[in-house]
C-alpha cells in the first residue's frame, strides 16, 4: 500500500476539538494559510514539524527548537507564536498563517518589500521569522515607533547583526501602509 494510500485510509477525522487525541497519530484538520488540511500526527508533533515535514513549507525555520531565536515565527488567530514550542494539535480550529502566506502570490508584503529595499537580510535565517514579526506590528500599528519596532523583534536572534536595516525597513514599511489606508480614506 502506498503512503497516499495509507493517509487516505487512515483513521477517520477528528473535527471536534473536544474529542480525546492520542496516544497514537491522529487525524486532524489544520487552516493553514486559508486553506484546511487534513494531517495525521502524534499528539507531541510541534506545529514547525507539520509545517515543515509534513506540508513542505519550508520557510518557517527552525533555529533554536527552544523558543529562544524566534526562527520558527508565524501567527495563529493573528498571534505572533514560536511554532516550536506549539504543539500542532493546540491550532485546531485556528488560522495558521506562514510566511508562505503572508502576501498574495503575485505580490510582497509591504514589510517583505521594505526588507528587500532595505538590505534588512543577509544570511537570510532569521528573515521569515523577522517579517511575520514586523509584519504583524505593521498591519496593527502602521504608526509604530522605532521602539515598538525594537520590542517587536525583542525575541529574535539575528545572528549577522542586521537589526538596524530590520528596523529602517519596518519603519519603511509601517509609512507605506499608512499612506495606502490614508488614500483609501
Amino acid at each position: 500500500m502506498s503512503a497516499e494510500q495509507r493517509e487516505t485510509t487512515a483513521t477517520p477525522l477528528n473535527t471536534s476539538l473536544n474529542a480525546s487525541i492520542g496516544p497514537g497519530a491522529s487525524r486532524v484538520e489544520l487552516n493553514v494559510n486559508g486553506r484546511a488540511i487534513p494531517v495525521t500526527l502524534d499528539p507531541a508533533t510541534t506545529l514547525v514539524e507539520v509545517l515543515r515535514e509534513t506540508l513542505g513549507l519550508t520557510g518557517t525555520k527552525v533555529g533554536c527548537d527552544r523558543g529562544a531565536c524566534s526562527a520558527c515565527t508565524v501567527w495563529v488567530d493573528g498571534e505572533v507564536v514560536s511554532s516550536c514550542m506549539t504543539f500542532a494539535l493546540d491550532v485546531r480550529g485556528k488560522q495558521i498563517v506562514t510566511i508562505e502566506g503572508l502576501a498574495p502570490a503575485d505580490r510582497l508584503h509591504p514589510v517583505q518589500q521594505a526588507f528587500i529595499e532595505h538590505d534588512a537580510l543577509q544570511c537570510g535565517f532569521c528573515t521569515p521569522g523577522m517579517v511575520m514579526s514586523c509584519a504583524r506590528l505593521v498591519d496593527r500599528n502602521p504608526s509604530c515607533t522605532l521602539e515598538d519596532v525594537q520590542r517587536a523583534v525583542s525575541g529574535h536572534l539575528c545572528r549577522c547583526g542586521t537589526y538596524p536595516n530590520i528596523f529602517k525597513a519596518t519603519l519603511a514599511a509601517a509609512a507605506r501602509v499608512r499612506k495606502s489606508r490614508e488614500d483609501v480614506r
